[in-house]
């Protein structure tokens, strides 16, 4: 892909001053069993434009929408596979997990829904025309995830002028992990998820465009803080809080003078 200015091109998820945005939380996740299509389609339902998602490696090396680094509380993998516990994302290969039922939990009328492919997620919300704050889930864990997001990103069409203008952020709570997604592609917007020092919030954001804490975590020093600073892109560094309550999102994000909830 072409290079080019990246002040001049890449724009943030914000939709304008005063008005907080709300990022669908692993999808519209009130609506839906989350991190599903169907929590993406909750969300575009209701006038969501930008999801947020976790993504995580199989045994064999593919990408799946997940939160929690095991299947165990979102999918009926205890009953499919009972002696394989702890049942870790990363001891199971695509298609041992294709076969799980990750919708019944949630309730009856989404049984038979699958964990979905970083792949099958990225079709859906083209489809949709939503946006993506996507995490990478305990990098750790994964050794050189942070490459195979990139490779999938650019192969699924998600790297061009359009996706990195303004509809794709990638985070992650590891804060070398968000230095490598930088590294291998600075055209794309990262975000550090978390509240680090504000003594470190300067070296970050020679990488990273966004600092996104829990909301209990956030003081008005430390906002000030980060929107005292430019990111990667030349813009100031932006804040986007998660573990907020159900009906309080917007409301705190205007009054604490963030730019948006993840929620």
């Amino acid at each position: 892909m072409a290079t080019v200015p990246l002040s001049a091109t890449v724009s943030g998820p914000r939709p304008g001053a005063g008005a907080p945005l709300v990022i669908a939380h692993r999808g519209a996740s009130r609506y839906a069993p989350e991190n599903t299509l169907a929590a993406v389609d909750a969300a575009h339902r209701r006038g969501l434009i930008w999801v947020e998602n976790d993504v995580q490696r199989t045994k064999d090396g593919q990408l799946v929408v997940l939160h929690d680094t095991t299947l165990k509380r979102t999918t009926d993998v205890e009953k499919v596979f009972p002696g394989r516990a702890p049942w870790r994302v990363g001891d199971f290969t695509a298609a041992e997990i294709a076969r799980l039922d990750a919708g019944s939990w949630f309730g009856p009328r989404f049984a038979g829904e699958r964990v979905p492919t970083l792949a099958d997620y990225l079709r859906r919300l083209d489809h949709n025309d939503q946006r993506l704050l996507l995490e990478i889930k305990s990098p750790k864990s994964y050794p050189g995830i942070e490459a195979d997001v990139v490779r999938e990103l650019r192969r699924r069409g998600w790297l061009d002028r359009a996706h990195v203008r303004n509809r794709l952020v990638v985070q992650s709570f590891c804060v070398p992990c968000v230095k490598v997604v930088h590294g291998l592609v600075p055209e794309v917007r990262t975000g550090i998820l978390g509240s680090p020092r504000v003594a470190d919030l300067a070296r970050y954001a020679r990488f990273a465009d966004e600092i996104n804490p829990r909301m209990s975590a956030l003081s008005s020093r430390w906002i000030e803080a980060v929107h005292r600073l430019r990111g990667a892109h030349g813009r100031p560094l932006e804040v986007y809080a998660w573990g907020v309550g159900k009906n309080t999102g917007v409301r705190e994000a205007r009054a604490r003078g963030i730019e948006g909830v993840i929620s």
